[in-house]
């Protein structure tokens, strides 16, 4: 008589179980994407962060390059006011190309080249430039976690149960697939 009653209280509490868990789980790798693009956020603000100081070390050596000074300065300004994740990946592509150009001006400056403020910086910015790739590779890896939990089975029956929408992977342009070509 007690196993007309347990069964279905067993029953109940396994689907109550496997909800909770399917909905948790949207919940932590939602969580973990968010982190991602804030990390990769925190890596362009660091970067952001180094450029006045290497467009100072650069001005006291290439006083008639102000045309690419202001150039790098207002792609900064455009990353730190980009508000979404595109406008984000386009105010980097352009403050990229500008600094491209700066490294570009130190070929004709040897002591520029010399300088140890110039090395350093140069230093700190390809080490962030590698922080953004990983922290891009991350995010892109928890966006796949993510999107592959909604779409098999049964997880894409709590996704549309829960209204959990798939998400989009940072897509590089044209451009950025280039080969980068700087000389020193």
């Amino acid at each position: 008589m007690i196993w007309v009653w347990l069964i279905p209280v067993i029953i109940i509490v396994l689907i109550v179980i496997i909800f909770i868990y399917y909905y948790n789980k949207f919940v932590v790798q939602g969580n973990r994407i968010d982190n991602a693009l804030s990390q990769i956020d925190v890596q362009l603000k660091r970067r952001a962060d180094l450029i006045p100081n290497l467009i100072e070390t650069v001005k006291g050596y290439a006083k008639h390059e102000k045309g690419i000074m202001t150039e790098v300065t207002n792609a900064r300004k455009a990353l730190l006011s980009a508000k979404d994740i595109k406008s984000r990946v386009k105010a980097n592509d352009k403050l990229e190309s500008a600094l491209k150009s700066i490294f570009a001006i130190a070929e004709n400056y040897p002591q520029l080249r010399a300088n140890e403020n110039f090395k350093q910086l140069q230093e700190e910015l390809s080490a962030t430039e590698d922080k953004v790739a990983y922290s891009r590779q991350y995010y892109n890896d928890s966006i796949l976690d993510f999107n592959n939990s909604i779409k098999v089975f049964p997880g894409k029956l709590f996704a549309s149960m829960f209204g959990v929408k798939e998400r989009k992977f940072i897509e590089i342009t044209a451009e950025e697939k280039k080969p980068v070509k700087v000389k020193f």
